[in-house]
């Protein structure tokens, strides 16, 4: 996932400092353009133009970041981020209700607003898989809530101290999320070369900003800190601020609560049992 500056960090909260790690709120914005509908051939509306026009109706504010998100014959739907939560409804006061006049067009077009609806599991959504998992045993760790799984995490951010490696590692991992509660387990497959082969899947994956980004479990060891994790991390991004104080971020997906870990463990496991079997196939033909 592309990192993006970050130039007002007032609204960051600490997660691991030692490390430059912070969360902040996500502060995004749906914006919806209702398109008249086109009577002469060969004419159409630039979305270009519909973007261009959104950003001028909210100055001297600014978006992060302006992307369209949907593009029908209907309307043109937005997504748009802004620096802090606490400007959202400033924008939404500014295009919710308003209309846009393009050159060339005698139609209005409408526009919508409304703050971003957030994806992310609730309470009720891993009490209730887990309670009606018929193969789940709730006293044994990982056939329980206690997993997160995330993905999208800029792998330097991770990386051991004063290291020369941006490879990410199981103890910044845990360091990280131990602000959260106790850990059992934590896991970062792309670090088992070996399971890609097995499971044919490639751990790697590189963002649009060019970071390399992994994916990581982190299990804890009693529940209320599965808990303040997934309470913590709802509506955030992560954030990076270094040492001269400039602070960048990122959006992660947090997945959560599918009994992933004890799976991964035991395919590390097998994988290592597996290359233990074949060293000594190879001495002994």
């Amino acid at each position: 996932m592309s990192t993006t500056i970050v130039h007002d960090t007032t609204e960051a909260v600490k997660l691991c400092p030692a490390l430059g790690l912070y969360l902040k709120p996500i502060a995004k914005l749906t914006v919806s353009v209702a398109l008249p509908q086109l009577k002469q051939p060969g004419k159409s509306i630039s979305n270009w133009e519909v973007m261009e026009r959104l950003k001028a109706m909210v100055q001297p504010d600014l978006f992060s970041a302006l992307r369209i998100s949907k593009s029908t014959m209907e309307f043109i739907r937005f997504e748009g981020e802004v620096e802090n939560r606490g400007v959202v409804r400033t924008f939404l006061s500014k295009l919710d209700g308003k209309t846009i006049k393009l050159s060339g067009f005698t139609d209005i077009l409408k526009v919508r607003a409304a703050e971003y609806k957030m994806d992310f599991p609730t309470r009720h959504d891993w009490d209730s898989f887990f309670r009606d998992a018929k193969d789940m045993n709730e006293t044994v760790p990982g056939e329980r809530p206690d997993t997160i799984h995330l993905e999208g995490l800029p792998c330097k951010w991770f990386a051991a101290k004063d290291s020369a490696s941006e490879k990410p590692c199981e103890a910044a991992l845990q360091q990280v999320f131990e602000a959260f509660g106790k850990i059992r387990n934590v896991d970062i497959p792309m670090l088992d070369p070996y399971r890609e082969e097995m499971m044919d899947k490639n751990f790697h994956t590189f963002s649009f900003g060019g970071h390399l980004n992994f994916e990581g479990y982190v299990q804890f060891q009693e529940y209320i800190g599965f808990v303040k994790a997934m309470d913590g991390l709802r509506g955030m991004k992560l954030m990076y601020r270094g040492e001269d104080g400039k602070a960048v971020a990122c959006n992660m997906k947090v997945l959560s609560f599918i009994p992933s870990t004890s799976v991964l463990l035991m395919q590390r496991f097998t994988t290592l049992v597996l290359f233990q079997l074949s060293s000594v196939t190879s001495l002994n033909p």
